[in-house]
């Protein structure tokens, strides 16, 4: 019986944990894990008290297929500039949510993307973004 309490609880952690966006450390820390990984970075600019940062959160972040697409595929980062996270200069952005889809090593693959997107138009980037990392790379990502 213990181990089917056991086995019961693993099984929540594991369903617990895969319901949300597993983010970085921090930036430093994400940039390195993207690096020993060979990922692409998802980083977001955001503030706890942004309307459509909480609105993103609420909605595209809350989305099953963008979680799982992000923790598979990509080390995400988020930074909140109301906690004075640390945010490289070249990706601040006067507005936020602010997000960012960059190489590896933390250089930008493109332009931020900015506002609350819908899950289909953020798993719309998210592909074209693995398409593109795949191509600079030379090797499929999943």
């Amino acid at each position: 019986m213990r181990k089917i309490f056991i086995y019961l609880m693993l099984m929540f952690a594991v369903n617990l944990s895969a319901s949300e966006i597993k983010w970085a450390k921090d930036f430093d820390s994400g940039i390195k894990e993207a690096t020993r990984f060979n990922k692409p970075v998802f980083f977001v600019s955001s503030r706890h008290t942004c309307k459509y940062c909480v609105i993103l959160e609420k909605t595209a972040f809350s989305d099953k297929k963008v979680i799982d697409t992000l923790n598979n595929n990509f080390v995400s980062i988020i930074s909140y500039s109301d906690e004075k996270d640390y945010m490289p200069k070249g990706l601040w952005r006067p507005g936020t949510p602010a997000l960012w889809f960059l190489k590896s090593n933390g250089e930008p693959m493109y332009e931020a993307l900015m506002g609350a997107l819908s899950s289909s138009d953020l798993l719309k980037a998210i592909d074209i973004v693995k398409k593109e990392f795949e191509k600079q790379q030379g090797k499929k990502i999943q």
